[in-house]
């Protein structure tokens, strides 16, 4: 069912919040209004909040946040995080979101036209505050619609393992820092920012303090490096505004929504999430899992990603999908039936090419009563020296497989979760003519479903180009062709058993359904699923770095980002293993040395064991039922 517009809207703009500590924090309320005098309704509504690093006066926020929901009997409050737009204090990512929301959810449930209720939704960093405020419990927090939001940084989003993230990095030299209180303010330094190309930088990682135009903003520059050097062991990484994870008794039992995707950033985050507080808290949980890539109500109704099609199965109506629910826990009204997980199951698509090239890879939603789905076995598929994977262990002795990791020379991203790594399009025209506002931003890396293949718009790639897997450094294994489909969906693991001959190093897993060739695809399609990273010297989660000893077999476990898809008949499941994925993830120097700001650069040795006494494999969620 399609909602209607029952009233108009009227805005108070640059209402003020202060926070505990003083700071002023500029919001925007929408009212519902009488459609024909234009004048607010009397009669208290529930709120919904958004609180954004994007301007409150975006368009995009205007239109289908503060408008929409008020014309549809709710008040909305669009709120510019600290030190972003026109809120006062210092802007440093992340860190004051759980009490500045917390206060600002209070603030709104006092008002005299809210109900008491407030309910908090967005995506991305405008998802993070909201888990963060949560952890605080505040008074009159009644529903939450969280859409792609974080869990644990250090574990993956900011942090992956050990290995930083680098989205932070360009994010902060493009949108983030490109939209800074001092650059808005300051003509020649958003001419400085509109004229960075971010894959110059990376081409000469890693970035150093005073080598980019952060440093003129020194509180961007500040957590950027906080975020790549701080150790796993530091209180740093317990905070609330970006370790819900470690608060998750305390945090708020309200009705919630976790929305996510496949090819998003935080695709393990938002299953994390439901997974752990659906089980402590009382209220209606949800798990909404599609295979977009990062993004909201523009994204939920694409039919594709990267490069590859799902069909006009998977679309839906973010903002209408959001109106049921609050709908049903904000004002009592029995629009929201959903089962308690939906997630869309891609694959058994017919393999041939849409009429822009996309691969038809398909799919289909389906229902679950929990996550990860029961009746689903965990089956493990063992790496073998022939360079197949199978269900049997393997039985030889001692195999091995070696090969060279060169940090200047790592495996380019081709997609994937990635979201934010930018550069702003290059341009003639001056920023007078074309304002930053107006710069169109580029991927680095394409974001979602990619053939695995290097082409000349790769970054990091030199001809002759081809596919990944013809590398030295990546070790592959594969399943022969499958003789019936095998059906997947939940968390995936690797356990990798590998040595190196130097003190740290990186290892890297990605799951693969690799196509057969077709007339369309003459050389198949190796479709990227998931992947993850381990650093060696953070290996399997530990906070305290320990370093390797040269030539010591350690088993490394790879918590690979959650996936569903059907592997059909002819395909092959495939595991490809290396050492880096850039620049998705900074790449290890392999030194031991300092991270992200080692100079010195080390070739490592690197080895996969996969004998019967070290065995290697990929853990699989397979669906029995």
């Amino acid at each position: 069912m399609v909602s209607s517009p029952e009233y108009g809207v009227v805005v108070r703009h640059d209402a003020t919040v202060e926070t505990r500590d003083g700071v002023a924090l500029a919001t925007d309320v929408y009212r519902p209004a009488d459609p024909e005098t234009g004048e607010p309704i009397d009669e208290p509504k529930p709120a919904l909040l958004v609180r954004t690093p994007y301007d409150k006066r975006a368009r995009e926020r205007v239109e289908q946040a503060g408008n929409w929901y008020a014309e549809r009997g709710y008040v909305v409050a669009l709120q510019d995080v600290r030190g972003r737009y026109a809120s006062d204090g210092e802007f440093y990512l992340l860190v004051n979101e759980a009490e500045d929301g917390a206060d600002t959810v209070e603030w709104l449930a006092d008002r005299p036209y809210c109900d008491g209720q407030v309910g908090t939704m967005g995506t991305s960093y405008m998802a993070w505050v909201q888990n963060a405020l949560a952890t605080q419990r505040p008074r009159g927090l009644a529903a939450m619609f969280v859409n792609q939001g974080a869990a644990n940084a250090w574990k993956a989003t900011l942090r992956h393992h050990g290995a930083l993230e680098l989205r932070w990095l360009t994010w902060s030299l493009t949108i983030g820092g490109g939209f800074a209180k001092r650059v808005l303010e300051d003509e020649d330094l958003r001419r400085r920012i509109a004229d960075v190309d971010t894959r110059d930088m990376l081409a000469n990682e890693p970035v150093l303090p005073g080598q980019s135009p952060l440093s003129h903003l020194p509180n961007y520059e500040e957590y950027v490096f906080d975020f790549a050097r701080t150790p796993g062991d530091d209180a740093f990484w317990e905070d609330p505004s970006i370790n819900f994870e470690a608060h998750y008794e305390e945090s708020a039992d309200v009705p919630t929504v976790y929305a996510g995707s496949w090819y998003d950033s935080y695709a393990k985050a938002t299953c994390d999430n439901f997974e752990a507080l659906s089980k402590r808290k009382a209220s209606d949980h949800f798990l909404v899992m599609g295979a977009w890539t990062h993004g909201g109500q523009s994204t939920w109704t694409k039919p594709y990603s990267g490069e590859t099609a799902f069909g006009d199965a998977m679309k839906r109506d973010y903002l209408e999908t959001k109106l049921r629910f609050f709908d049903r826990y904000l004002k009592g009204l029995d629009t929201w039936n959903e089962p308690r997980v939906q997630y869309f199951r891609m694959g058994a698509g017919d393999g041939t090419a849409t009429g822009d090239g996309k691969l038809r890879h398909g799919g289909e939603w389906k229902a679950g009563s929990d996550w990860p789905l029961p009746n689903t076995d965990v089956t493990a598929y063992y790496a073998h020296g022939d360079g197949t994977l199978a269900t049997d262990p393997p039985e030889a002795v001692g195999a091995s497989t070696t090969y060279e990791f060169d940090p200047r020379d790592p495996v380019p991203t081709l997609g994937g979760n990635c979201s934010s790594y930018y550069t702003f399009e290059p341009r003639e025209e001056r920023i007078e003519d074309l304002p930053l506002a107006d710069r169109p931003t580029v991927s680095i890396t394409g974001r979602g479903g990619y053939d695995q293949r290097t082409r000349p718009e790769t970054f990091g790639a030199d001809p002759p180009y081809g596919p990944l897997e013809e590398r030295d450094d990546v070790v592959v294994f594969r399943t022969p062709p499958l003789e019936e489909a095998v059906e997947v969906a939940g968390p995936v693991r690797v356990r990798l058993h590998a040595s190196t001959d130097g003190p740290d190093t990186d290892f890297t897993a990605k799951l693969i359904d690799e196509y057969p060739a077709s007339e369309e695809f003459p050389s198949g399609f190796a479709l990227n699923l998931t992947d993850s990273i381990c650093r060696g010297r953070y290996r399997n989660y530990r906070a305290e770095p320990d370093l390797l000893e040269p030539g010591e077999v350690y088993e490394f476990e790879l918590e690979l980002y959650p996936t569903a898809n059907a592997f059909e008949p002819g395909h092959r499941i495939r595991l490809d293993v290396s050492s880096s994925n850039y620049p998705r993830y900074d790449v290890n120097h392999n030194t031991g040395g300092d991270l992200y700001g080692d100079r010195e650069y080390r070739t490592a040795t690197n080895t996969i064991h996969h004998g019967a006494e070290h065995p290697t494999c990929v853990e699989l969620p397979v669906r029995s039922g």
